[in-house]
């Protein structure tokens, strides 16, 4: 996939763990961990929102685009 998913680098560098993540954000840790460890093939822009308003960072911090 061309798009890359770097949650679990913004979760090392704010020192959060998926479990605080996930009770933070009001999403299963399963799915905060489908979406660290890449494998979801979508993202309702409201969680996006709310994963950047309890990480304090930007949708471009999380999401990359790296061509095939």
């Amino acid at each position: 996939m061309a798009i890359i998913i770097n949650l679990d680098v913004m979760l090392a560098k704010r020192k959060m763990s998926v479990t605080e993540l996930s009770e933070k954000v009001g999403i299963t840790m399963a799915n905060i961990s489908i979406l660290k460890n890449g494998k979801a093939k979508a993202i309702r822009l409201s969680t996006l929102e709310s994963i950047c308003k309890v990480l304090d960072c930007q949708p471009g911090d999380i999401l990359e685009y790296r061509p095939d």
